[in-house]
C-alpha cells in the first residue's frame, strides 16, 4: 500500500521518471540522459533512486563506466513505454488538429534539415506554438522506436515493413559533374562508360564500391562504380565533385544550385534515379495529431512554399 500511495502522490513527476527510465535504458548512461532532456546527472541519478525506491526494485546496475540495465529494470522499462504510449495516445485522441501540443522529435540528414526541412519547422512553430520542436541532423537513418524519435524525413526508398511511409515530395537523383573533370577525362556517351570514369561514392563506411541504377530510354540499367574519394556526407561528396575530382549521383534538390550557377553540368542527362522524399513514423504513432499536422504542413512547404526542394530535371538548367 506504501508504494501505491508513493506512485500517485505525484502523478506528473511520475511520468517523468517513467520517461527518464527509458532514455537512460535506451542510452545505457546518466550523463547521456541528462545531455538529452537538458538536466544534471546528479538529478538524473537522483530522480532514478526515488524510482527504484518507489518500485522497490534495482533498476539499473552502475559502475564507473557505464549503467547496465538489470531484469527488473528491463521489466519496468517494458512498462513504463506501454503506459508512456497509452498516456500520449489518450492525449492525441482528444487533441484538436487546430491546436496540436507537445514534443515531437524529428531526425533527419544534415543538408535537407539544414536549408528545408528546418526553416519549415520554424515555419510551423510559429503557427503552432504549443509544439515542442526538437530536431536531431544525423548522417543516417535513425531508429524510430529504439531511439524515440516521431518522424524521420528520409530520401529514397523505406524498406522496413513495420514502419509507415508518408510521402513529401517526388523527386529524383541525377547525375553531375564539373566542366573540368569532363574537358580533362571527356563526357562519358553510355552509362556503362561510368566504370571508366572516377564516380564520387556517398556510402556507408564498410562499403567497397557503389552499384548505380539507373532508369533511362532502355528502361533501368546498373553500373558498377568505383572512386578515389567517398564520404557519408553528400556536403562533402557534392563539393568534391565541384572541385573536379569526378562524377556524382545527387538528388535533383541537392544539385540544383550548382548546375544553375554552372559549377556542375549534367552528365547522361536522360537517366536518373527515383529519390522521393519520405516522412516516416512508427505504426503506433502514425495517428498522433501532432504528427499528422507536422507532416502535412511539411508537405506543403517543400512542395511549394518559401524553402521548396527542386524538382525540375536538368534539362531545365
Amino acid at each position: 500500500m506504501k508504494t501505491q500511495s508513493a506512485l500517485v502522490a505525484n502523478n506528473d513527476q511520475f511520468l517523468r521518471d517513467l520517461q527518464l527510465l527509458c532514455i537512460v535504458a535506451r542510452r545505457s548512461s546518466f550523463i547521456a540522459a541528462a545531455t538529452e532532456t537538458g538536466i544534471s546527472p546528479a538529478h538524473v541519478s537522483k530522480r532514478i533512486a526515488m524510482l527504484e525506491t518507489s518500485l522497490g526494485v534495482r533498476l539499473f546496475m552502475r559502475t564507473t563506466r557505464r549503467v547496465s540495465i538489470t531484469s527488473d529494470g528491463e521489466a519496468a522499462f517494458q512498462w513504463a513505454q506501454k503506459i508512456l504510449d497509452d498516456v500520449q495516445g489518450m492525449a492525441d485522441a482528444f487533441a484538436g488538429l487546430d491546436d496540436p501540443r507537445g514534443l515531437l522529435r524529428i531526425g533527419t540528414s544534415l543538408r535537407l534539415g539544414r536549408e528545408h526541412v528546418s526553416p519549415a519547422l520554424t515555419l510551423l512553430r510559429r503557427r503552432h506554438p504549443g509544439l515542442e520542436i526538437w530536431l536531431e541532423l544525423l548522417d543516417r537513418r535513425v531508429d524510430l522506436v529504439g531511439e524515440n524519435f516521431d518522424i524521420d524525413i528520409r530520401v529514397g526508398e523505406v524498406l522496413e515493413p513495420h514502419l509507415i511511409a508518408h510521402k513529401i515530395v517526388d523527386s529524383f537523383r541525377v547525375l553531375a559533374a564539373a566542366p573540368a573533370y569532363l574537358e580533362r577525362r571527356g563526357a562519358p556517351k553510355t552509362l556503362a562508360e561510368l566504370a571508366q570514369h572516377d564516380c564520387l561514392l556517398f556510402r556507408g563506411r564498410d562499403q567497397r564500391f557503389g552499384v548505380w541504377r539507373l532508369s533511362g530510354p532502355d528502361g533501368e540499367e546498373s553500373v558498377k562504380v568505383t572512386g578515389p574519394i567517398a564520404s557519408n556526407h553528400s556536403d562533402i561528396v557534392r563539393q568534391w565533385a565541384e572541385d573536379g575530382f569526378g562524377i556524382v549521383m545527387g538528388s535533383i534538390w541537392d544539385v540544383a544550385g550548382s548546375l544553375q550557377d554552372g559549377r556542375l553540368v549534367p552528365v547522361l542527362p536522360h537517366y536518373r534515379q527515383r529519390a522521393d522524399v519520405w516522412a516516416v513514423t512508427s505504426a503506433r504513432s502514425s495517428h498522433s495529431a501532432k504528427i499528422r499536422v507536422c507532416i502535412d504542413f511539411l508537405r506543403q512547404q517543400l512542395t511549394r512554399g518559401p524553402y521548396a526542394l527542386v524538382t525540375s530535371g536538368p534539362a531545365d538548367f
